[in-house]
């Protein structure tokens, strides 16, 4: 059976290679005649040839090992050949063999970066070690003279690593002290005596968002804008009825070029700036007790709450200016201050907790200046019309402040 069906095979081989050779002009021919015939013809054509071929290969894979006969035709015959399930089962195992070398692959990968992490992290703290001693060894060390000879201080007599320790520790609160605090006790020097002037009050202003307004553009990136009414407030606050000092949490770098060009007249006495001020709670606040000043006599102008929390009876609050072109804040303000200071205030807090409660202090302001202002009117009026009248137009005053 095995020869006859190697015969067989070996038929059909033959017939698809002579059938090859003679394809188109056969099919050329036969669709001439029966288009459809033709070419169902040919797909059966197709299928045979596809199964033999598939017989041929499926003998070409049998084992070396596996006898072979002899056929008719004098070539060999397998007497068996491999099944599906058997070439499936290969193909999965060679699959599954794939997999595990792509996971083998993968492991050594992890484990080769983890051994580069360790290195790197064991290299990083050998650096951060390094580091802390070195602070340790500059932060603890004693201090020399200008021979070059330590100076010796508390912790000269204790054991060497102990005194570095206390040093390096005495220093870094002294760095985080001057970061917090403000630089110095007294940030003002002694008031002026005589034969100089010294002005009765004092009037603290911040600058950003009071004064000026930070602006950004594409074209000119960051610049401050001057509020309008800038020059009038300064000429009238200014010296002889105010000192005035600028108290603001910007940097000196940047604060003092722009007061340069504000304040050309040199009515501004004193300049305040981020490192007088004290840091709490992420906030620069500024502490009028460092002023050196008599604290019933100072007037601080600021924007910020959290700036003056720790004097808010004497602070004066405005809104933050947003950079507007309409505004009158400063002119109304100048006049605010004028008259506190040539009414001749002794203490100006309670003033100024007089006018906080309401929404609009400058708007209050302006309608009692309104008021007196008619009042003395009708003053002048009086006195001019006679002395009876004027005392007639005093008695009916009187009764309306009784209540009567």
């Amino acid at each position: 059976m095995a020869a006859l069906s190697h015969t067989c095979v070996l038929r059909n081989a033959m017939r698809i290679l002579a059938s090859k050779s003679h394809n188109h002009t056969l099919l050329n021919k036969r669709c001439l005649v029966t288009p459809q015939k033709s070419l169902q013809h040919y797909k059966k054509s197709q299928i045979v040839g596809f199964s033999t071929s598939n017989i041929l290969l499926e003998e070409s894979k049998q084992p070396s090992n596996t006898p072979t006969e002899e056929s008719p035709l004098g070539g060999p015959s397998s007497s068996s050949t491999l099944p599906l399930g058997v070439l499936l089962q290969q193909a999965e195992e060679k699959v599954k063999e794939k997999q595990e070398e792509d996971e083998k692959h993968k492991k050594e990968r992890k484990a080769k970066f983890a051994r580069y992490q360790k290195w790197a992290m064991g290299i990083t703290g050998v650096m951060l070690g390094g580091a802390a001693c070195l602070t340790l060894f500059e932060l603890g060390q004693p201090k020399l003279d200008e021979h070059g000879e330590p100076i010796a201080d508390e912790f000269s007599d204790e054991f060497v690593v102990s005194g570095y320790l206390k040093r390096a520790y005495k220093e870094a609160k002294d760095y985080r002290t001057m970061i917090v605090e403000p630089s110095a006790q007294k940030l003002l020097p002694d008031p002026l005596t005589e034969p100089y002037y010294q002005p009765p009050y004092t009037l603290v202003l911040e600058m950003t968002n009071v004064l000026v307004h930070p602006e950004w553009t594409y074209s000119n990136g960051w610049r401050f804008k001057k509020r309008p009414g800038v020059d009038y407030f300064l000429q009238q606050v200014g010296p002889p009825l105010f000192e005035v000092v600028i108290y603001t949490s910007e940097q000196g770098f940047t604060g003092y070029p722009l007061l340069d060009n504000l304040d050309p007249n040199g009515y501004i006495m004193y300049r305040l700036f981020r490192d007088a001020t004290k840091y709490m709670d992420g906030h620069h606040v500024k502490d009028l007790s460092c002023l050196n000043r008599d604290m019933g006599k100072v007037i601080f102008v600021d924007w910020n709450e959290k700036s003056f929390q720790l004097q808010p009876q004497n602070s004066f609050g405005l809104k933050k200016w947003e950079g507007t072109d309409d505004d009158r804040t400063l002119i109304d303000l100048a006049d605010f201050l004028r008259t506190i200071a040539v009414s001749g205030v002794e203490d100006v807090r309670p003033v100024l907790d007089y006018y906080k409660q309401f929404d609009d202090p400058l708007g209050t302001f302006k309608t009692n200046q309104a008021r007196l202002q008619a009042e003395q009117e009708r003053a002048v009026q009086a006195a001019t019309e006679g002395p009876d009248k004027a005392s007639t137009l005093a008695g009916s005053w009187t009764q309306r402040l009784r209540g009567r």
